[in-house]
């Protein structure tokens, strides 16, 4: 019998719509005529899935008794006996109840595919065994169920049902995906946004990395070679050397550039094993490569280019990342192209990208302005004269007549010029000597005599000395306008850098340290004011300070009791010039961090400004009220021509007590906020219930049934937090929710436990407020807008964020669903043995 085709739609979370697109495509393959069923439909009472079961056959459960808890699973027989073309599976990792024929759904749905039967079914990615680990990391829950790999990597079919996270959250808020009452904890807890956005990467990246086997498969399959660019691989060839992490560091930010890139490295070492790179450095690379999230390879080749380039084709790379070449020119000549002209030629489609690697700076050096051309030139110009001369000579030598004296003039006089080029005057003043006497005796009669017998030859020999130093002048002076203008591009490049890391908010003091002695090439350069160093730039190689005995520190003021040190060679004229705009550029950098420093010292002034002027506002108002109040009272009291009944008695007594408690509270806040503000709040944290801080608050507020809504989990463990300050947080927190809600609306408190922390979320359905404006309220003497002064100081929610943050919490603002603020006091849970599976249960 043929097996059924497995097809699998996964989502990142539930409520993405697996089962609503499972049901739809049902829904289509019935109207072509295709015989579906719904062997089981988990619709969680969301109507529209309900309502799109429809007219589809659906095989009734069986009902299997669990501890005396009637559970309906998948009646496997009454599927295989109905024989469907096709059958609908929820929940494909769903673990079936103790008593049935398998132990999980995948175990019954392989069941029905060796049957012959069609299969589509769901499944959310944090039920794939391989990713349980990982999605425990991101949202603090464990997986009980999950499907093993390999049954999902069997299927005929996976396809990604995707939504947007805000999107998802948008649907939870309207009640679509849970019921009212879980709402609340589902949107703090496992249905964050940063989760949400996770848990879509990863089902992104696993989906891909499924697809991009079995494109793999399918090259191995049909024999192709070529590349298919259908995700960016970038290979890097490594040798062992000291540009390994160069090259691996570029290779690592290649691939970064396109989402789900590959990093790839390669060693290739030889079949006789005599050419293999240092093995420390090669582990140490390979350490590095596995750090940045890529994979290291090692293969065996005689021919290192094909090696690379079949080994990227083989990983089907899109980009093939080598180093340039460590050999000389000389070399170069002398052996041929090197690895990387070979790989570019044999490469085909795949990018190929040659990085330098010079030692850190030393490719930003300024060039030197000493002599026109530098000593390397000059040495090849005196080898150049030296060899060149004698090979000309035996080559002209053989075909020596008196016609074609000539043309042999004219060559030698081509050796006088190119040498001038290459190597300036004396290598060309040399080689005019040379040539003239070479010419008097091997080419002009008598044949080895050294002798000058006409004029005519005297003033060949001096044409050739001024050829020889008229070109080479001009070689020199092109030299040094040359080496001229590199150094002024390189110098205005130096400006440029620093300025425009200043214009992007980086320390402009490390910018402009570092970028000098990159380009003067100093081994390390600092500022030091006062004997404070401010600054540092140092040259590291291999781990270490470079630095020799040899070199230099050389000292330059720059502003008021600051020095610029520079240690390394020795400097030029030119580079002390530079030097000069340097040093201005420092003395404005201090000046301008000194600046800085002042206006941050201010800034708090400031804002101790603000503060006492709005405490004075609030003190003129709110204190006054109450002080005169009692003082109202207790004058009357105290008045001998006044007979006061018992009633007006007590009324006055009433409303002196009344006005000193208010005021008792407003100075009892004021003091804590400057407790808080000094970092002096005093707290003790013990093992605290929560239900009973809460109960505890509502007795103080006065507070029953009919006011306030609680949603209270038996499962929540205790937390860590200061009983009393706690409650005071509670209270505050009441108090505030309960003002801005509408008279038919209660207020709701719930608690919940998620990984290693507890919510405490208090909910009203008031007008709520701005996300821009959320940080506002949370600040001493802030109403938020309010005119009426009789709702206080303001301090309420300062004091709770003050309290909690000193609790070792967090207190965040969130919306209500349908409308309001949800104020939400997130507290450490007590740490003990049980404490991870108590967690667990209260999720």
């Amino acid at each position: 019998m043929k097996r059924g085709r497995l097809r699998v739609l996964l989502g990142a979370a539930p409520g993405v719509g697996k089962t609503y697109t499972m049901l739809e495509e049902g829904t289509r393959l019935r109207s072509e005529g295709v015989d579906v069923v719904v062997a089981v439909v988990e619709t969680h009472g969301r109507r529209a899935t309900s309502a799109l079961v429809g007219d589809l056959e659906v095989v009734p459960r069986r009902t299997v008794g669990h501890r005396g808890v009637a559970l309906d699973e998948l009646d496997l027989e009454a599927v295989l006996a109905r024989a469907p073309q096709l059958a609908l599976v929820d929940e494909l990792a769903h673990t079936n109840a103790p008593g049935s024929a398998h132990e999980k759904r995948w175990q019954d749905v392989e069941t029905l595919l060796d049957a012959g039967i069609d299969v589509v079914s769901t499944v959310n990615v944090q039920h794939v065994d391989s990713l349980t680990d990982v999605v425990e990391r991101i949202t603090g829950a464990t997986q009980r169920e999950t499907v093993p790999d390999a049954v999902l990597r069997s299927a005929d079919q996976v396809e990604l049902v995707d939504l947007a996270p805000q999107a998802l959250r948008d649907r939870l808020a309207e009640g679509v995906v849970y019921p009212a009452d879980r709402v609340d904890a589902a949107l703090s807890n496992y249905f964050r946004l940063g989760n949400l956005t996770a848990l879509r990467e990863l089902a992104l990246l696993w989906l891909a990395d499924e697809v991009d086997s079995a494109l793999k498969a399918y090259r191995d399959e049909h024999g192709i070679d070529s590349t298919w660019d259908a995700r960016e691989r970038v290979v890097v060839a490594l040798t062992g050397g000291p540009e390994g992490e160069t090259l691996i560091r570029r290779g690592a930010r290649i691939a970064a550039r396109s989402s789900g890139g590959e990093l790839v490295a390669v060693h290739v070492s030889a079949q006789d094993g005599l050419r293999q790179g240092a093995p420390g450095a090669l582990a140490a690379q390979r350490a590095l490569v596995e750090k940045l999230g890529g994979t290291y390879h090692q293969v065996v080749g005689s021919d290192v280019p094909r090696a690379l380039v079949d080994f990227a084709r083989g990983v089907n790379a899109s980009q093939l990342v080598i180093g340039v070449s460590r050999r000389g020119r000389l070399a170069a000549a002398l052996t041929g192209p090197g690895i990387g002209s070979t790989v570019i030629r044999e490469s085909g489609r795949i990018d190929v990208h040659i990085v330098t690697h010079a030692s850190a700076g030393r490719d930003r050096v300024l060039p030197r302005l000493g002599g026109a051309l530098s000593r390397r030139r000059v040495v090849a110009g005196f080898v150049l004269a030296l060899v060149a001369g004698p090979l000309l000579t035996a080559l002209l030598a053989g075909h020596r007549s008196e016609d074609g004296i000539a043309g042999t003039v004219l060559v030698f006089q081509l050796l006088v010029v190119v040498v001038a080029v290459t190597g300036g005057v004396w290598p060309a003043l040399l080689a005019a000597l040379l040539s003239g006497v070479t010419l008097d005796l091997f080419f002009i009669a008598p044949i080895y005599q050294l002798t000058i017998a006409e004029p005519l030859h005297l003033a060949a020999l001096v044409l050739y000395v001024l050829n020889a130093a008229i070109v080479s002048y001009v070689v020199d002076q092109a030299a040094r306008r040359s080496r001229a203008a590199a150094r002024a591009l390189a110098e205005t490049e130096l400006l440029a850098t620093v300025a425009g890391s200043v214009l992007r908010g980086q320390d402009a003091l490390q910018a402009l340290i570092g970028r000098t002695r990159e380009a003067l090439g100093m081994t390390r350069v600092r500022v030091v004011q006062g004997g404070v160093e401010l600054g540092e730039a140092r040259l590291v190689e291999d781990g270490r300070p470079a630095g020799s005995p040899e070199q230099t520190t050389t000292s330059i003021a720059a502003g008021t009791d600051a020095t610029l040190e520079l240690t390394g060679p020795e400097l030029q004229a030119a580079d002390r010039r530079l030097l000069d705009v340097v040093a201005a550029q420092v003395e404005a950098a201090l000046e301008h961090s000194e600046l800085s420093r002042a206006a941050g010292q201010v800034a708090p002034l400031a804002e101790v400004d603000r503060m006492r002027s709005a405490l004075l506002a609030a003190v003129g108002h709110d204190l006054r009220r109450p002080l005169a109040a009692a003082t109202a009272a207790v004058s009357g009291l105290r008045q001998t021509d006044v007979t006061w009944s018992d009633a007006d008695r007590d009324e006055l007594l009433s409303t002196a007590h009344e006005s000193l408690d208010s005021l008792s509270t407003l100075v009892t806040d004021l003091l804590d906020v400057s407790r808080v503000q000094a970092g002096a709040l005093a707290v003790t944290t013990t093992d605290v219930d929560l239900d009973e801080v809460v109960l505890g608050a509502l007795d103080e507020l006065g507070l029953g049934p009919a006011d306030v809504e609680l949603a209270l989990r038996a499962t929540v463990p205790p937390v860590r937090a200061d009983a009393v300050l706690l409650q005071r947080v509670v209270v505050n927190l009441l108090d505030n929710a309960l003002r801005h809600s509408p008279p038919d609306a209660s207020v709701r408190i719930s608690t919940s436990a998620f990984g290693d922390r507890v919510e405490l979320r208090v909910v009203d359905r008031g007008p709520g407020v701005p996300v821009e404006r959320r940080d506002e309220i949370m600040v001493a003497f802030q109403r938020l807008g309010d005119t009426d002064n009789g709702t206080g100081l303001g301090l309420g929610l300062a004091l709770s964020k003050g309290f909690v943050e000193a609790m070792g919490g967090t207190l965040a603002l969130d919306d209500t669903p349908g409308g309001g603020l949800t104020m939400v006091v997130g507290l450490p849970v007590v740490p003990g043995p049980c404490d991870a599976d108590r967690v667990r249960s209260a999720t």
